[in-house]
């Protein structure tokens, strides 16, 4: 009976460690996946830091941003913009949801795909990605 309830107890332990490492490796995973790439045509502002001109690849940070007032924590997420797998900056994205997407006047980009537009004024880039269904809105103040 002892070693039965042992085992048990092991056999318990190692599942939670299996599970814990499969979550963990999961993570990693879904950290370093990219959302897509964009060039952008001249020098920006990505979180009031300059971003030069160039193209990035774009994947969604694991860290969390502060509330964002009006918006869920799953409506905003940081996105990094990488060059040679370097983060070269970040900017704060809002992810739309499918109610907000209808309000967008502008149609969004296809499946896998990304838009970078200068929008009215000249004040500032948007970029919008379309990653699996998912929509990003990435706004850059033009430096």
């Amino acid at each position: 009976m002892i070693v039965k309830a042992m085992t048990g107890k092991f056999l318990g332990a190692v599942l939670v460690a299996v599970v814990a490492v499969s979550g963990a490796v999961n993570a990693q995973a879904k950290k370093a996946a990219s959302i897509g790439s964009v060039t952008i045509g001249r020098d920006v502002m990505a979180d009031g830091k300059p971003l030069a001109k160039g193209t990035y690849t774009l994947r969604v940070s694991d860290e969390m941003p502060a509330k964002v007032v009006g918006q869920t924590l799953e409506e905003s997420r940081w996105i990094e913009f990488l060059q040679a797998g370097k983060v070269k900056g970040r900017e704060l994205a809002t992810v739309l949801t499918k109610e907000a997407l209808k309000d967008m006047k502008a149609a969004a980009p296809a499946a896998g795909t990304a838009k970078v537009q200068l929008l009215k004024g000249g004040d500032y880039y948007r970029v919008w990605v379309n990653a699996g269904g998912t929509q990003y809105l990435i706004h850059l103040g033009a430096h």
